[in-house]
């Protein structure tokens, strides 16, 4: 109307000239028909798909839950996270000079300078040069991924130095030099932006800069968790959600031996090692835990007894053998994944504990492959999503325990089934026991949700906490 023209379609105003739907790109002269058009639109949008918020019963969990996320994902973002500039800097130029040094010494083993970073090159070193076996072909040529070079590193000792190499110069382009990039001339505090639509199974994700994927397990990864600090007079507080996932199982399914191993506080992968194997609690080897711990994880997400055999390393008849006898001792978690796919194969979706829906319109496809696929999501989608929702109604519930000054701090990071905390000193211990009780009260299950606390000077070393 400023400008004299009617309120113009979204669509009109990009054939108008406009280069993107972005406010920076649009010119200031077109700046109230962009916002018209653009209320336009989300009134039109509105009108479609309200009623079918109540068609699919999904009013509660858009109004109760993700609307009242936003406002709390939106001061997380502007708050961000600190960071040890210093200290982040002196890794940038320990990881630069120890990939030149690197570089060096697998063209020593290669025995000719060659470019690292060309798979082509690389295949003429490995397959020509050296005679390694090939692994497997592609439309471009032979492969030389990750999983390729794993297979060569009993072989020749180039392979393993390469996956070295690469993981040196992903961890210092990923992580050190983006982290380094997105906190310029912000005081050292890094603002990611969180995803509320991203993953399927309702979980958020992270981007620009993604702080959810930082390797945990890796000494290289944890050095970059080492650069996440407090601010002055405060600590960090990590409160994670102890196996969730397989807590979710237990409820869900109802059954019997696992819900008792849950309520009894036992470890339950040595509840599980001692179920499959038959061997008593006090008898079970770091050997038996470590097996039992890949099939209580392998079940949640569907592997197979071919995964199951590649990631233990063992014959596929025995990964087979033990995928069989977790069944017949858990048979609660059998009877729930048959009436969960049939359930699926039925309506076409799956949905969690709250209501979130997954549709899987390959559940009753003829490929055998795509049809895995959709049995293995359905599967888990039910588990992962409600842990998601879990997380989720904690961070709502502690949003509104802040403004009744329950506790004080601030929320930084939501990352898997951990919630990472800025606290001051001498709120701590309140803050950590309300922080707590909060987490483990999100949900009412039949068994108990266990939260984990960490508190200390940095991300990476922390010291674990018991009320």
């Amino acid at each position: 109307d400023l400008l004299g023209e009617p309120m113009t379609p979204i669509e009109q105003l990009i054939g108008k000239g406009a280069k993107q739907i972005t406010m920076d790109a649009v010119p200031i002269e077109d700046v109230s028909v962009y916002a018209c058009a653009d209320a336009d639109m989300t009134f039109r949008l509105v009108q479609k798909l309200s009623p079918m918020l109540e068609d699919k019963e999904l009013r509660p969990l858009f109004q109760d839950m993700e609307m009242p996320l936003v406002r709390i994902l939106g001061d997380m973002e502007r708050v961000g996270v600190r960071i040890d500039r210093p200290y982040l800097e002196a890794l940038r130029k320990e990881l630069h000079d120890l990939a030149t040094k690197m570089e060096k010494e697998i063209c020593q083993l290669a025995g000719e300078t060659f470019n690292l970073n060309s798979p082509k090159q690389l295949a003429v070193i490995l397959f020509e040069k050296l005679k390694l076996p090939v692994i497997r072909k592609t439309k471009t040529g032979l492969s030389t991924d990750e999983d390729v070079l794993t297979k060569l590193s009993d072989k020749h000792p180039l392979p393993k130095r390469l996956m070295d190499y690469r993981e040196i110069q992903k961890m210092q382009s990923t992580y050190v030099e983006a982290l380094l990039e997105a906190a310029k001339g912000d005081e050292d505090r890094v603002h990611t932006s969180f995803n509320q639509t991203v993953a399927a199974t309702g979980r958020l994700s992270s981007s620009s800069p993604n702080l959810q994927n930082i390797p945990i397990r890796s000494e290289l990864g944890r050095r970059i968790r080492r650069c996440f600090i407090p601010k002055a007079g405060h600590i960090l507080l990590s409160a994670d959600y102890s196996q969730i996932d397989l807590r979710m199982l237990a409820h869900m399914s109802g059954d019997e031996a696992m819900c008792r191993a849950f309520r009894a506080g036992e470890d339950i992968h040595n509840a599980t090692a001692s179920e499959i194997f038959g061997v008593k609690r006090d008898q079970v080897t770091p050997e038996l835990r470590r097996i039992s711990k890949s099939i209580n994880f392998g079940i949640v997400y569907g592997m197979s007894a071919f995964g199951l055999s590649q990631q233990l390393g063992i014959s596929r008849q025995d990964a087979e053998q033990h995928i069989k006898n977790y069944f017949e001792r858990y048979p609660g978690v059998t009877t729930w994944i048959e009436k969960t796919l049939e359930s699926a194969r039925k309506d076409g979706f799956v949905r969690t504990l709250l209501g979130r829906i997954r549709y899987l319109p390959e559940i009753n496809s003829q490929n055998g492959a795509v049809r895995g696929f959709a049995e293995r999501t359905a599967m888990n989608t039910p588990i992962q999503g409600t842990s998601a929702d879990a997380i989720k109604v904690a961070m709502i519930r502690l949003a509104k325990e802040q403004v009744e000054q329950r506790w004080r701090g601030t929320m930084l990071l939501q990352v898997h089934d951990e919630l990472v905390f800025e606290i001051p000193r001498d709120a701590a211990k309140d803050t950590q026991r309300t922080i707590k009780t909060v987490m483990e009260e999100a949900l009412k299950l039949s068994i108990p949700l266990v939260v984990d606390l960490k508190s200390g000077q940095n991300w990476a070393e922390m010291t674990a906490l018991k009320l």
